[in-house]
């Protein structure tokens, strides 16, 4: 009998057990059916916000008004005026040069956004008006804009009266006179020695300045750190050395046969050539310093650079130590 009783019992057991079971694995595929219902409820919300997005976008591009539409890649040759001079840049083989001096040390970002703002001018509106372009200012323009593509088509686009913060502006022989943002010209806004890159010149101070030669004449001056005699005059030419800044220059690129106007030729000018350490390696920097300009500097070359920049007399003096 209580074999019995103890039979009945894990039966019952045995059948809990597996209504439990059944209970767990059916809440599981419930869980799982759910999960997957708002996993496909977050896919089509993500596909359906994309295309809304895409709708805005394609909605917003078709309201564009495009005065110029090139892509910046194609454009091949610059030239403007934008108040500051007339100024051309061309490019070849993938780099660009400022037309009347191709040994110009131009730094490449310019001509590259200007590419990029020449070929995508967009207008807040197109008139309709019917005025002459005498009205806008247009028939005598304050500003041109001239681009050629590698194909050769060249566009001109011209700037005429202010109206707010915007410009009348036509393309060619169009006849369509647009208004556009005055910032469209930022990018050309800069002259020529804005634009110019310039050497790169070391950081030299009584604590890295190792010795100082000077040739001029034909005779030879030499400042040594290691010689305790001579410790103010190194302090002097290093301050010289040290007071140095590269900002202004005379010519970018000099011709050999101009150096005697400039007092830097071999036989006229003076040469400083500066040992100094630049984490712990040596390094030598030779300056050439050559005449006066008559307003309180000198014309000064270094190392195997073309450009003569300006600096002051006073600074050369401490260099020299004169």
């Amino acid at each position: 009998m209580v074999q019995k009783e103890e039979g009945v019992r894990d039966e019952m057991d045995e059948k809990n057990l597996k209504t439990d079971g059944e209970k767990k694995n059916r809440g599981i595929c419930f869980l799982a059916g759910a999960l997957a219902v708002l996993l496909l409820l977050y896919l089509g919300l993500r596909i359906w916000n994309q295309k809304q997005e895409e709708k805005q976008q394609e909605k917003a591009e078709a309201d564009i008004i495009h005065v110029t539409e090139t892509d910046a890649g194609e454009i091949v040759s610059l030239k403007f005026n934008v108040g500051n001079g007339e100024m051309e840049f061309t490019k070849e083989d993938g780099a660009w040069y400022y037309t009347p001096d191709r040994d110009f040390p131009l730094v490449q970002s310019y001509p590259e956004d200007m590419a990029e703002s020449a070929g995508n001018i967009e207008a807040a509106r197109e008139l309709t008006d019917g005025d002459t372009m005498e009205d806008y200012g247009l028939d005598e323009p304050s500003y041109t804009l001239e681009y050629t593509d590698a194909d050769g088509n060249q566009t001109e686009v011209y700037f005429g009266n202010m109206t707010g913060d915007s410009y009348y502006v036509t393309v060619g022989d169009t006849g369509s006179v647009y208004t556009v943002d005055s910032a469209v010209i930022d990018s050309f806004n800069y002259t020529l020695d804005e634009m110019a890159q310039l050497d790169e010149y070391p950081n030299i101070g009584s604590g890295n300045l190792l010795r100082e030669v000077i040739t001029q004449n034909g005779e030879t001056t030499i400042y040594d750190s290691e010689n305790s005699d001579q410790e103010e005059e190194i302090a002097a030419v290093a301050g010289g050395l040290g007071a140095v800044t590269l900002s202004e220059a005379a010519d970018y690129s000099v011709e050999e046969e101009d150096l005697a106007g400039f007092g830097l030729d071999e036989a006229s000018r003076i040469t400083v050539e500066a040992t100094y350490t630049t984490d712990e390696e040596e390094q030598v920097l030779t300056l050439y310093i050559g005449g006066e300009d008559g307003d309180g500097n000198r014309y000064v070359m270094i190392n195997d650079s073309r450009i003569v920049y300006l600096i002051s007399a006073a600074i050369c003096e401490n260099i020299l130590n004169t």
